[in-house]
C-alpha cells in the first residue's frame, strides 16, 4: 500500500505500487471495483473534491516524481480503466508526508528539499517558497514534511533541525510570513493537524507525541516514552482518537487527552539481531532481541508479542549517535529453567564493558529474575555459549562459553548458601585452550557427553565429564563458522562450516572425515526432532536452501532462490503434533517448522498448506476435532478444543443440515439489502435444526417411513404369533423370557416384514414348509 486511505459510505480506498487502486466494502469485505492506472503509486491521497477525483505521486523520467490527479469513471464493470490523469505539480518528493491538501482542497502543499510549494486549483496559480541553505550550530532547514490547516490558511512544516514553521498569507509571495517553533532535537518525522484545526500533533526520534495549541504555540503537552521514534501520525474523522506508528513496528492509539488506549505490537524491529533465533521450551514463543536492552518473547501462533524482558535495566535514550549497551549473546537450557546473556558495550575512548547474567525462571511471576552476575567473564568478545543438555540427569546445570581470548570457560551452578539465607549461583569450574588461537565457536552433543570446541580452523573434542581433549580435526583447511552435532540416528557425526566454502561432516565412532562438499553455507540449523540438518547458501548474491542427513551428502530438499537478502539466523520449531505430509508437501516439515531471518528484519518460514488451506483452517479444525455438522453460526462461534483430536483428513464430514444455504445467504449478504427480519425469522430458525443422524443408510431411513404405516398390520402378525405359541405349550419362566430394547424390537420387525417368497419357490422341493 502506499500513502493514506480514505474511508467513506463504509467504502474504502486503497492503492498500490502495482498500479491499481481498489475500492471495497471493508464492512463486508468485499472487493466492488479495480481501476487500473498503469502507473506506480508511490503516494495515494483523497481529499474530498467531488466523487471520482483522486490524488497521487507517479514516477516521472531520470529518477523525478510528479503529483497528479486521477479520473476514475464511473462503470459497472469489474476492473475498469482510469488512465485520464493530468499533472498538478511536476518536481515533487516521494514521500506520502510531502504532500498535504488544505481549507477544502482549495490549495495543495508540497515540499522538497529546501523549497515549499503551494498550488491553488481555482485560480490555477502556482508558487514557491524557498529557504536558504544553513547547517551551522546544528541548523538544518531542509523540509521533512507537511501539514495543512483544515479550516484556514496556514501551513505547518517540519525541518531536519526539530523546527516546525507556520507559514502565513502565502497567497502573495511577496506578503508571506512564518513563525518558528523548537522543541524536538532532531528532524521532525511527521506533522498532522487535528479534526477542528485546534491542536497541531508531532512526532520524531524521540517517541515523545507532542501537541500544540494552535494560535497559542508556547502551550505544548507532551506524552513521552512511546518507545522507538515515531514515525507516522494520524487522528480519526471525530477528533477523538489519534494514532502513531513507530519504527519498531508498532502502532499506538491515544485518546484525545493523550491517554494512552492501546497498543498494537507485532515482531520489534529496527535493532540489529545478535542473540539469534531461540525458543523458550516454557512458553514455545521465539526469543530474540527486541527494544535495545531487552528480549523480546513473540509467540507464533498468535503472530502477538506476549513481553519483553528488560536484559541491561538502564533507561533508553533515543539519540543517534551514542554506544549503548547491547545484549549480543542468549541461551536456554533444555528446560526453561535457565537463561544465560551476555550484554556489551564499547566505544573507541574506553575498553571493552562484558557482563554476563544468568536468569531464573520464577513460577510465582511467570517471568525470568536475576540470579547471578558475572562482570568480565572474559577478556574478549564471547563468541558462543551452550548449555549441556542431560535430560533426567541430576547433574548441575553446566554451561560453555567460548571467547576471542583464547579460550573456553564452564560455568557450573553452586551452593551460595550462608547462615542468613539459602541460594544457589553461577562459578567457573574449568578453563580450556588450544595453542593460543581464538575459541570461536562451541556445542554439546545430543547425549551431553562431548564437548566440541573450535578454535579459528582446529576442531577439538573434549570428554564433558573430565575435560580431557580426546582428538582434534583440522582438515579441509579454513576457519570454522558453524559448528554442529547430529540428531537421533545421526548423533555420530560432527558437522561444519568453513569461511573458505565447505561443508564438511566426520565420523566420531572412527575419527576420520565422512564426505565434505564445496559450498558457501551462510546458516546451519539441526531439527531437534529429526535428522534433517538446514543449511542456506550464498552465491552471487542468491541464496540457496538444503535439507540433507549428515549420513548422507545428496539432499533431501533444495529451494533456489529463497529471498533476494542474506539469510542470518534460521530455527526450527517442533510442532506440537506432527503434520500428515501429503504428495505435495515435504516430509521433512512434518515434526518442525522452519523459520529464518533475513538481513531486511523479515520472518519467514516454509509451510505444508497452500494458501487456500490456511484461509480455512480453522473452519477444518472445528470439524476434525468435535465430528459435528458445520453450520456458518457453528463457525462463527466455534466451541472449545476437545482432549482427543484427529486430523481432518481423516475425518468423514457431516453433511450440511438443509437450512444451512439459507444462513449462508443472511451473513453473507448486508444487511441494507436484506428483508424484514420477520419475513427471515421462520427460515432462520428452521434452518438451526440438525437433524438426528445414525449409522443406517438411506434405504434402512425409507423403510422406517413405511414400516409406519404398516404397524397397525405387523402388531397383529406378532399377536398371531403369540396365540400359536400358547397353543403349542410353550411356556418359559418369567426371569427366563428375553426382554427386547426398542431398536432390537424394530429389528425384529423388520426381519419379519421381510419377503421370503423368492427363497421358498426355489427350494419347494427340498424343504418342507409346514
Amino acid at each position: 500500500m502506499s500513502g493514506p486511505n480514505r474511508v467513506e459510505n463504509e467504502k474504502l480506498y486503497s492503492a498500490s505500487l502495482d498500479g491499481t487502486i481498489k475500492l471495497w466494502d471493508f464492512t463486508d469485505e468485499i472487493l466492488i471495483k479495480t481501476f487500473l492506472v498503469n502507473a506506480k503509486l508511490l503516494a495515494f491521497y483523497t481529499p474530498v473534491v467531488d466523487g471520482n477525483t483522486v490524488f497521487a505521486i507517479i514516477p516521472r523520467d531520470k529518477g523525478l516524481f510528479q503529483l497528479v490527479s486521477i479520473n476514475l469513471p464511473k462503470s459497472t464493470a469489474h476492473e475498469v480503466d482510469a488512465k485520464d490523469f493530468s499533472v498538478i505539480l511536476d518536481d515533487v518528493c516521494q514521500s506520502p508526508k510531502s504532500i498535504s491538501f488544505g481549507r477544502e482542497t482549495e490549495y495543495v502543499a508540497s515540499v522538497k528539499a529546501l523549497e515549499l510549494q503551494v498550488f491553488f486549483f481555482k485560480k490555477k496559480k502556482h508558487l514557491r517558497f524557498p529557504l536558504s541553505f544553513k547547517q551551522s550550530k546544528g541548523a538544518n532547514n531542509t523540509f521533512t514534511c507537511v501539514a495543512c490547516h483544515p479550516k484556514e490558511d496556514c501551513i505547518a512544516t517540519g525541518h531536519k533541525d526539530g523546527k516546525i514553521r507556520l507559514w502565513w498569507k502565502f497567497n502573495h509571495k511577496k506578503e508571506y510570513t512564518y513563525s518558528s517553533q523548537h522543541w524536538h532535537c532532531e528532524a521532525v518525522n511527521d506533522l498532522i493537524f487535528s479534526t477542528e484545526g485546534t491542536n497541531l500533533l508531532s512526532g520524531g526520534i524521540e517517541g515523545v507525541l507532542v501537541q500544540w495549541r494552535f494560535g497559542y504555540e508556547s502551550k505544548k503537552e507532551f506524552l513521552p516514552r512511546l518507545g522507538e521514534a515515531i514515525e507516522h501520525i494520524a487522528t480519526s474523522p471525530d477528533g477523538v482518537l489519534h494514532s502513531t506508528s513507530h519504527s519498531d513496528n508498532k502502532i499506538m492509539i491515544i485518546q484525545s487527552n493523550l491517554e494512552l488506549s492501546a497498543i498494537i505490537q507485532g515482531l520489534v524491529k529496527g535493532q540489529e539481531i545478535m542473540t539469534g533465533l531461540m525458543i523458550d521450551p516454557r512458553s514455545k514463543a521465539l526469543v530474540l532481541n527486541g527494544k535495545p536492552g531487552h528480549l523480546q518473547f513473540f509467540s507464533l501462533q498468535t503472530d502477538k508479542q506476549l513481553y519483553n524482558l528488560d536484559i541491561v535495566q538502564q533507561e533508553n535514550i533515543n539519540q543517534s549517535g551514542l554506544n549503548l549497551t547491547k545484549v549480543v549473546k542468549a541461551a536456554f537450557d533444555c528446560q526453561g529453567t535457565w537463561l544465560v546473556t551476555v550484554e556489551e558495550r564499547m566505544d573507541d575512548e574506553t575498553a571493552l564493558e562484558l557482563q554476563m547474567k544468568f536468569w531464573t525462571y520464577d513460577k510465582k511471576n511467570q517471568s525470568f529474575v536475576l540470579n547471578t552476575t558475572i562482570c568480565t567473564p572474559h577478556e574478549n568478545h564471547i563468541s558462543a555459549l551452550c548449555f549441556q543438555n542431560l535430560n533426567g540427569s541430576r547433574s548441575p546445570p553446566t554451561l560453555v562459553t567460548a571467547s576471542l581470548d583464547c579460550c573456553f570457560k564452564v560455568w557450573i551452578l553452586g551452593d551460595d548458601s550462608d547462615i542468613y539465607r539459602e541460594s544457589v549461583s553461577w562459578m567457573c569450574d574449568f578453563v580450556g585452550t588450544y595453542h593460543s588461537l581464538q575459541a570461536t565457536n562451541c556445542n554439546f552433543s545430543e547425549d551431553g557427553s562431548l564437548l566440541a570446541v573450535s578454535f579459528e580452523q582446529i576442531i577439538t573434542l573434549w570428554d564433558a565429564n573430565t575435560w580431557d581433549l580426546k582428538c582434534t580435526f583440522c582438515q579441509p583447511p579454513g576457519k570454522i563458522r558453524h559448528l554442529a552435532f547430529g540428531r537421533l540416528s545421526c548423533s555420530k557425526y560432527l558437522l561444519a562450516t568453513t569461511d573458505n566454502g565447505f561443508l564438511c561432516c566426520w565420523n566420531l565412532l572412527c575419527c576420520s572425515l565422512e564426505w565434505s562438499t564445496q559450498l558457501n553455507v551462510m546458516v546451519l540449523e539441526v531439527d531437534p526432532l529429526s535428522e534433517n540438518v538446514a543449511a542456506f547458501s550464498e552465491l552471487y548474491r542468491t541464496v540457496d536452501l538444503f535439507i540433507f542427513k549428515p549420513d548422507e551428502p545428496r539432499p533431501l530438499y533444495m529451494q533456489k532462490n529463497v529471498c533476494n537478502v542474506q539469510v542470518k539466523w534460521a530455527l526450527f520449531v517442533p510442532r506440537e503434533l506432527a503434520e500428515d505430509c501429503g504428495s505435495g508437501s515435504q516430509p521433512w516439515l512434518a515434526r518442525s517448522q522452519l523459520y529464518f531471518l533475513s538481513d531486511s528484519q523479515d520472518l519467514m518460514t516454509f509451510s505444508t498448506k497452500s494458501v487456500e488451506e490456511r484461509q480455512t483452517l480453522s473452519s477444518k479444525q472445528l470439524v476434525a476435532e468435535e465430528n459435528v455438522a458445520m453450520t456458518p453460526f457453528h463457525i462463527l462461534l466455534g466451541k472449545h478444543r476437545q482432549h482427543q483430536t484427529k486430523s481432518w483428513q481423516e475425518v468423514e464430514q457431516t453433511a450440511l443440515p438443509e437450512g444451512s444455504a439459507a444462513i449462508n445467504e443472511m451473513l453473507h449478504t448486508p444487511a441494507h439489502v436484506l428483508p424484514n427480519a420477520s419475513f427471515l425469522c421462520l427460515m432462520f430458525i428452521n434452518s438451526l435444526l440438525i437433524p438426528k443422524t445414525d449409522e443406517r443408510s438411506e434405504e434402512e431411513e425409507e423403510e422406517e417411513i413405511e414400516s409406519e404405516k404398516e404397524e397397525s398390520e405387523s402388531d397383529t402378525e406378532m399377536n398371531v404369533i403369540k396365540d400359536k405359541q400358547e397353543e403349542q405349550n410353550v411356556h418359559l419362566p418369567e426371569e427366563l423370557v428375553p426382554k427386547l430394547t426398542k431398536s432390537e424390537e424394530k429389528e425384529l420387525k423388520k426381519l419379519h416384514r421381510t419377503n421370503y417368497r423368492w427363497l421358498f419357490s426355489e427350494c419347494s422341493e427340498e424343504i418342507d414348509i409346514d
